[in-house]
């Protein structure tokens, strides 16, 4: 018998990656001239010292194990030319939509790097998301830049990370208060989900995600965080108003007296804190998911809307209605079970509607030794059968960058590309 019990989010993921790979990818700039052997060297004596190595997967019975031993890591080393970042992303897309093995023994971690001129380079990293959340690989991967740069790798000690923590058991023994008192709020919620449109995934069988990103520099960013200061909201709740804005026209408004006539934007919540220790010690991932809804586009401006948004999420935090998501997750694995494959490929996109979801991630907050090298840090994730685009919002240093996966059988590049701008048109504006 394995080690360790998937907890209910990453069954979850087990049930998707059935469908569609389900990645994520994380690329860091190392302030140092690359050499690839030692970059090799440097990571797998990493891996092994955390306890990273040997993982495999029983997929039927949900449990897996870290069964240590020697790292085998391969770093492919890329020419980054004039746009080092450029070429990260088409790795980042190619390896994204490269499923990892169902079951069994699995390499879940895929490195590569881009060289960055004479004294720099991009570290990448796609691993099979059922491992870890994003704050534990921004744990790994800050460490592993640490390592690199120093002269010997006993300057930069790390520790044997927790790999088998408790499964949402745990947090359900240990805030049931809280789980029973989301029962009042879920009529409501069920309501909101039958106002939400559906994403147009022309295809839902066609699981493949383009990738784009762009940056906002640290006066740009510094100007948002003045801007959601000034509307009494926080910076995640502008950053929803602004999504809404921005994917609200993708779907051509609603029709007259329609009953679904209102977007639904979905962010990654982090439970980690009510249950688990800190992830520069507990590796894994420890995720719920709340939502906001609205009718846009009603003529709001954008602070009337980071007001209505910041009412939702006040609320949802306050109640710790996110755990909801957590008994969604179990109903869905039941349907699962009796539901063809044709069902199982669009039962989210029905029962679940979400047009695009946001991932915030400060990498400030997680690295164990102050802030990146330079401030540069990118993210992606899978939408898997999930919705039509995720956002990957990574703070680090003073700047902002954004990286977009997107489902390419509901939104072309072009229409991607205008995405793009518009959301940098509207953090300018700020």
């Amino acid at each position: 018998m394995m080690e360790g019990r998937l907890n209910l989010f990453q069954c979850a993921m087990l049930r998707w990656r059935e469908l569609h790979p389900y990645c994520a990818a994380h690329v860091i700039r190392i302030a140092a001239p690359i050499d690839a052997a030692r970059l090799e060297s440097r990571i797998g004596r990493a891996l092994e010292t955390m306890g990273l190595t040997g993982y495999a997967l029983d997929a039927s019975a949900w449990r897996f194990e870290w069964s240590g031993g020697p790292s085998r890591v391969v770093v492919p080393v890329f020419d980054g030319g004039e746009s080092p970042l450029e070429r990260a992303a088409v790795e980042i897309e190619a390896l994204i939509n490269r499923p990892f093995p169902a079951s069994g023994p699995i390499d879940p971690f895929r490195f590569f790097a881009v060289r960055a001129g004479e004294g720099a380079f991009l570290l990448g990293l796609v691993y099979d998301h059922i491992v870890a959340g994003g704050d534990s690989i921004v744990v790994l991967m800050t460490d592993l830049a640490d390592r690199y740069m120093a002269a010997r790798e006993e300057d930069v000690p790390l520790p044997r990370l927790e790999r088998y923590p408790a499964t949402y058991g745990a947090l359900v023994r240990k805030q049931w208060p809280r789980f029973l008192s989301t029962l009042t709020a879920l009529p409501g919620q069920l309501a909101g989900w039958r106002r939400a449109r559906r994403p147009g995934i022309k295809d839902a069988a066609d699981g493949y995600n383009g990738f784009v990103h762009f940056a906002v520099p640290a006066a740009r960013y510094a100007r948002l965080r003045e801007a959601a200061k000034g509307f009494g909201v926080t910076v995640n709740d502008l950053l929803f108003a602004v999504v809404l804005k921005v994917v609200a026209p993708l779907w051509g408004g609603p029709r007259p007296a329609a009953r679904r006539c209102e977007v639904a934007v979905a962010s990654v919540v982090n439970v980690r804190d009510d249950y688990q220790g800190p992830a520069t010690e507990v590796f894994g991932p420890f995720l719920a998911s709340m939502r906001v809804l609205h009718p846009v586009p009603d003529g709001a401006s954008l602070a009337e809307l980071a007001a209505s948004v910041h009412a939702q999420t006040t609320r949802t935090k306050r109640r710790k209605l996110h755990y909801m998501t957590l008994a969604g997750l179990a109903v869905a694995g039941v349907l699962w079970r009796y539901a063809g494959l044709a069902r199982r490929q669009r039962i989210y996109l029905k029962y679940h509607p979400v047009f695009a979801g946001l991932t915030p991630l400060n990498v400030n907050h997680l690295r164990r030794r102050g802030s990146t090298p330079d401030g540069d840090y990118l993210r992606g994730a899978s939408t898997g059968p999930m919705s039509a685009m995720v956002i990957s919002v990574t703070i680090s240093g003073a700047a902002m960058r954004v990286g977009i996966t997107y489902r390419r059988a509901a939104l072309s590049r072009a229409e991607m590309d205008r995405v793009v701008g518009n959301l940098m048109h509207l953090i300018e504006q700020m």
